[in-house]
């Protein structure tokens, strides 16, 4: 049977991100995404709901939020969905996690970038950054117990057009 495993998330990022370099030098970052949701519950009464969501940047992408990204940036996210679980002190635990496949940089000018004028804005004219592998080395730089069989993901960043 095939399977499919694609998440499309569009949300403001719940804090700045940290860049970090894994021992290979690949780049590496972990986002917050808050992702709304208003519905109508069947009394009629307007409901708001916030889901939120890590997000795992890896390579050239992980560089462009580094210097695009701050708290509160208005983000498209494509990834893969990827339970991550381990063990720690006798005691089994999971979480649930979205590796990005691409970035988009949402707003104009000024929304969501850095400095005067922003720069937001220049990722859209650019395309969309891609990720690379590298999960494995960012399980053993970030202390994570987890499982051995973390896959290694692959892609290079030649086809990166910037």
């Amino acid at each position: 049977m095939a399977s499919f495993n694609k998440v499309v998330l569009v949300g403001n990022v719940t804090r700045d991100p940290e860049l970090r370099y894994i021992a290979s030098g690949t780049a590496v970052t972990d986002i917050g995404l808050a992702v709304n949701d208003r519905r109508k519950t069947a009394t009629g009464e307007w409901v708001e709901e916030t889901t939120f969501v890590d997000v795992t940047l890896w390579g050239r992408t992980a560089e462009v939020a580094g210097e695009y990204v701050t708290k509160g940036s208005p983000l498209l996210i494509e990834g893969r969905l990827k339970l991550d679980t381990w063990e720690k002190d006798g005691k089994k635990n999971s979480k649930l996690r979205v590796v990005c496949e691409r970035m988009q940089l949402l707003g104009g000018r000024g929304e969501g970038g850095r400095g005067a004028g922003g720069a937001a804005g220049a990722g859209k004219a650019r395309g969309p950054a891609r990720t690379s592998g590298g999960e494995e080395e960012y399980a053993q730089a970030s202390g994570y117990d987890g499982p051995d069989d973390v896959p290694a993901g692959g892609g290079g960043d030649d086809d990166i057009p910037f």
